[in-house]
This record gives C-alpha cells, structure tokens and sequence, in this order.
C-alpha cells in the first residue's frame, strides 16, 4: 500500500528490512549442505528412478525391438542402404579400421568423453523438460537414437562385422542407453501427468513430477558422465573385447542394483524425488 499510495524510499527500505527480518525469524534459515547431496544420491535420485519403473522398463523394450528391427531392414535390404550412402563411402563406414572404429578414438580421450557427455546430458534433459509436451517430442528424440543405432547395426551387419559392431557398442552403450530410457520413460509419465493428474489437481500433479523430473537430470547427468568415461576411454582402449564388454556389463549391473536395491528402499520409506516437504509450497487440500 505504501509503495502504491504514498512511495517513501526509506520506509519502503525500513519495512522490507523487517519483513525479511521476520520470515528468518520464523521459518529460520536453511542453506544447501553436502548432508543434502548424500540425500539426494542415496534417496531422492534412486527413488525417483525406481518409481519411474513402469514407464522406463517398457520403453527401453520397445525402444530396442524398435532398432533391431531398423536394423535388420537395413542390413537386409540392399537399396535401403543405398539410400543411406553411395557403395564407396558405405565401405568406408565399415572396413576395418574404417570410420565406425575410427570414430571412437578420433579425438584425444578427455575431449571426446566430455563432448559425449555434453551431447547426452543434453537429449537427456530435453526428454525430462519436453516430456510436459504430451511426450510427443520425446518420442522424436528417441526414435532419432534408435535410428542411429539401428543404422550402424544394419550396415556392419551386411558388411560381416556385427561382432565389431557390438564390441565397440556394448561398453558404454548398455549404461548410456539405460540413461536415455530412463529420461525417456521419465518424460512420457510427465506427459501423461497431463493427461491424467490422478487425485491431484493437474498444477500440483505436474509440479511434484516436474521438480522430481528435472532432479533427474542432475542425476542421469552423473550416469551418463560415467558412461561418457567409458566411451571415451575403455571403448577406443587396447583391451580385448570381452575386457571392454565386461566392463559395460558391470557398470549396468551397478546402476540397476543402485536404482532397485537402494532406490527400491528408499521409495518404500517415502521418498518421492520430490523437494522434502518443508521446502514445498504451501497448497490447499482437496477432496480425493
């Protein structure tokens, strides 16, 4: 009333000086702490991901039926690869040492991985944010992966060198795409949060899952930094293939049993993904 009726700098500074003064007072102060990190990594991330189940674990099915299939098609149809490329530069892509194997050890290793990482965080949160869209451009971004995966599978498997394929694939790709289903999934529920809030009213529904959502992206960014490390260093490495695969298996086991032994753990005690309650707006009840 004063800053409208009758403005008086000093006043106005006096009164917003207590005011500020009296909600510390009140609600106290609280400042970020690595106690609110370890939460985050052992409670709210997994438990997010854990309930995000029944949307990541169908899409991550679908998703790769989806790319064997393109794959096939393409490894099986001579004028579909043709469309791709001319005979020469497709014998380029896939002859040993050719830009398929090349590609991975192009650039020195940390740039590499840091560039992967960049690019994947990034699809990763566009399928987290976009996901509110009704989940339509998250099925563009990953059909576009998968299109790209069912590419190289295709054409190094007409070419005789799928185990080539697999071997340079395997390491990073299982833990990376793992990421990418779960952003995915992650975003499709978002869009049905839309569609259907539940009980909640649609503003409420979709806050609580877009602040679980975009603590997610912190999270799968850390995954896929992980598996941006492996790309960048044990994918082009000198270790035999098994050694290289062996890994990529053993970090994707990692990952699951954090997201279902801890993560599971964590939602059966609550935890949402969400703020905790207190750092929540306030907001009115409603009738079930």
């Amino acid at each position: 009333m004063i800053q409208s009726a009758a403005p008086d700098p000093q006043l106005t500074g006096r009164l917003s000086q207590l005011v500020a003064r009296a909600r510390s007072a009140v609600t106290g102060t609280r400042r970020a702490s690595w106690r609110d990190v370890t939460h985050f990594l052992t409670h709210g991330f997994p438990a997010a991901v854990y309930r995000a189940r029944h949307w990541w674990v169908p899409t991550a099915l679908i998703s790769t039926a989806v790319a064997a299939l393109l794959g096939w098609w393409i490894g099986t149809h001579p004028e579909v690869q043709a469309s791709i490329a001319a005979p020469a530069e497709l014998r380029e892509m896939t002859r040993p040492g050719g830009q398929y194997e090349t590609y991975y050890s192009s650039n020195p290793a940390t740039s590499f991985a840091a560039q992967v990482w960049t690019n994947n965080a990034w699809a990763a949160a566009l399928c987290l944010i976009l996901g509110v869209f009704l989940g339509l451009p998250v099925l563009w971004i990953l059909f576009q992966n998968m299109l790209n995966l069912g590419v190289g599978f295709g054409l190094m498997s007409s070419a005789g060198r799928l185990d080539t394929f697999l071997g340079l694939v395997l390491p990073h790709g299982l833990l990376e795409l793992t990421a990418v289903f779960v952003a995915a999934g992650t975003g499709l529920r978002l869009g049905w949060t839309v569609v259907d809030p539940g009980p909640r009213t649609r503003r409420t529904a979709l806050a609580e899952e877009g602040r679980a959502a975009l603590a997610m992206a912190i999270g799968l960014a850390l995954v896929l930094f992980v598996s941006g490390a492996i790309e960048g260093f044990v994918t082009p490495s000198g270790l035999p293939t098994w050694a290289r695969i062996t890994i990529g298996v053993v970090a994707e086991l990692a990952f699951l049993a954090y997201v279902y032994i801890l993560g599971g753990r964590a939602a059966r005690a609550g935890a949402t993904g969400d703020l905790e309650e207190s750092e929540r707006s306030a907001t009115v009840p409603t009738a079930a």
